[in-house]
């Protein structure tokens, strides 16, 4: 398995986990989660962990597998595709020198293609005189003044979510300011497997999910989020289920437009992924079908 990476992209709701899990199985692998809130702990339901067995403690276990990704930082802290990258490069070294197969699994595109094209991050110090001008803006304020900067960039943010638009918007300022983005890609033989369903199917699978996640606890999940102290600004910033699910909890949508626009802003969501990962290069595209990833990978593996 030594330089083999297997990495699988797609959409919310698709599968992914799944699939993964069942290739690690085979293939004696081991996953990396490559998405932007599930590192964080105590976001459970409303980031789509997969159920850590209970038998484990210090490793993330699912399904026997290890995940790597997942509960690694404090809700109250800041976690960046910078950090990820760092996280995930290492962690890939380990996996092989383990002789086993890293397999990253995520819905966040640019955690993954940072890894893939070994973006060269540059040392971007906060510019707390640009922080402050952008302090008073709104969100569409703020939306607008990235869509300028960097049109590509508008379409895979969170547009609502402030602390990431002023944050994208300070680092393109930067990087503007100096030499372009260098990027030295990773020495692996990569396969990179997207999973893709029609549109419709993709919007039905959402919906089941979402109204499973209430049942199981969803609301209660952020409800005790609250409970520890995170603010109301934090929940904004954790995503679309925790800002839509707080306006509920302050009386400021009832559960059916909660549920309504959380739905909504999901199906807004997965299609701005997948936005961002038609622009992956060699991606083989499948249904969520075991027997013909199994033959990819399968082929793949075996080639010298």
């Amino acid at each position: 398995m030594k330089n083999k990476l297997l990495v699988i992209i797609g959409p919310t709701a698709v599968g992914k986990s799944d699939l993964a899990i069942k290739i690690a199985k085979k293939y004696n692998g081991e996953i990396i989660s490559a998405d932007s809130r599930q590192v964080y702990k105590k976001l459970d339901l409303g980031t789509g962990k997969v159920l850590r067995d209970k038998k484990s403690d210090k490793e993330y276990l699912s399904e026997g597998i290890i995940h790597y990704g997942i509960d690694i930082v404090d809700v109250k802290k800041q976690y960046n595709i910078s950090d990820f990258q760092k996280y995930c490069n290492k962690k890939i070294k380990e996996i092989w020198n383990k002789n086993k197969l890293p397999i990253i699994c995520g819905g966040s595109p640019l955690y993954v293609i940072s890894v893939i094209e070994g973006w060269q991050f540059p040392k971007t110090k906060p510019n707390l005189k640009l922080r402050q001008e952008l302090e008073n803006k709104s969100a569409e304020e703020l939306f607008e003044i990235l869509e300028k900067l960097d049109k590509n960039r508008s379409k895979t943010i969170d547009n609502k979510n402030k602390r990431r638009l002023v944050r994208a918007i300070e680092i393109l300022k930067q990087e503007q300011a100096i030499k372009p983005l260098n990027k030295k890609p990773i020495k692996a033989d990569i396969l990179i497997l997207g999973v893709k369903k029609e549109r419709e199917e993709v919007r039905k699978l959402i919906l089941k999910r979402l109204d499973k996640r209430i049942k199981e606890g969803m609301i209660d999940e952020v409800k005790n989020l609250k409970g520890d102290g995170i603010s109301s600004e934090r929940l904004n910033d954790l995503g679309l289920e925790y800002r839509y699910i707080n306006l509920y909890i302050e009386g400021k949508l009832n559960l059916k437009e909660m549920k309504d626009q959380l739905y909504f802003k999901i199906c807004q969501f997965a299609k701005r992924q997948m936005t961002w990962f038609k622009k992956f290069n060699n991606v083989l595209w499948i249904e969520n079908n075991i027997k013909i990833a199994d033959n990819i990978v399968k082929q793949w593996k075996n080639k010298e």
